[in-house]
């Protein structure tokens, strides 16, 4: 156990759990505040991690946006949240006889045919699912940065590996986006544990509020722990603040999903390292100021 932690003389009861809480923040916020970083695009403008999304998310002035990544029948990574295409696009219609419409049982091919915007709105309408490929080109043009969120890796295996080889054609494995342009997260500990594993440079993350008990373990391999707002306090984001990540720096913590301007000045209040939200715009005008 880190030292901080050790001379802890706090202990706070949150949701059930014990927090060892050290005596000071071994946490130093950057003068402009918790970063701010647009949900899978700035996704309440735009349909969710389109380029359509990310250019909306370059548009309002951001340049951290969160994506998802999955993989299709013939090995292609294509970035959609969902495990099946349904809510976002219209695969029903177009594959009416291919339920459930499993993102892991159409080809890359047969997924580009799919309208990925109707849903959002008719001005989308024609909008695609991208590749990760196209969706790291789309990024690098706009000179933005990423966290990438390895989604269901128990479907997809291997999928870690695949991900570092695009990412590494696409020149983001390079020192300058390893320092300060790449984040790659997973609800998985098992995930994250393999990403580090095999490119120990990458920054990475771990979704989800474990217990402190257990942020020993994950701080040798993750470098952030990524919870829901509706989880955290000023104790659990000290505690893990208190521990330091496989580089040798204190874990950070970004915080989701937040779109209104109470609960981000409430989130920025606990120390917050990152917002993540659907309304970036929302959130930088809240925080004005932290």
């Amino acid at each position: 156990m880190h030292a901080r932690v050790a001379a802890a003389t706090t202990a706070a009861l949150l949701g059930g759990t014990v927090l060892i809480l050290p005596t000071t923040s071994a946490h130093a916020a950057d003068d402009d505040g918790p970063v701010v970083v647009a949900h899978r695009g700035a996704s309440a403008y735009a349909p969710e991690n389109t380029l359509a999304a990310v250019d909306k998310a370059d548009d309002l002035g951001f340049s951290w946006v969160e994506n998802d990544v999955q993989r299709t029948k013939d090995g292609v990574l294509v970035v959609v949240h969902d495990a099946t295409l349904t809510r976002t696009t219209d695969v029903e219609k177009v594959y009416p006889d291919r339920a459930p419409w499993r993102v892991a049982d159409f080809t890359a091919k047969e997924i580009s045919r799919l309208d990925a915007g109707s849903w959002f709105g008719r001005r989308y309408a024609g909008t695609r699912v991208p590749t990760l490929k196209q969706y790291m080109n789309r990024i690098s043009l706009n000179h933005q940065k990423l966290v990438l969120e390895i989604k269901n890796p128990e479907l997809y295996p291997g999928i870690e590996g695949q991900t570092l080889k695009v990412l590494s054609n696409e020149g983001w494995l390079d020192p300058g986006h390893l320092r300060s342009r790449l984040i790659v997260q997973s609800f998985s500990p098992d995930s994250v544990r393999t990403v580090h594993d095999l490119r120990p440079g990458v920054k990475t993350a771990l979704l989800g509020t474990p217990s402190v008990a257990n942020l020993p373990a994950y701080s040798r391999f993750a470098d952030q722990i990524n919870s829901s707002h509706s989880t955290i306090s000023t104790g659990y984001v000290a505690a893990v603040h208190a521990f330091d990540g496989p580089h040798g720096k204190p874990l950070e913590i970004l915080t989701w999903t937040v779109d209104d301007a109470r609960t981000a000045r409430r989130v920025a209040g606990y120390g917050v390292d990152g917002v993540i939200t659907n309304r970036p715009d929302v959130v930088r005008r809240a925080l004005s100021g932290y």
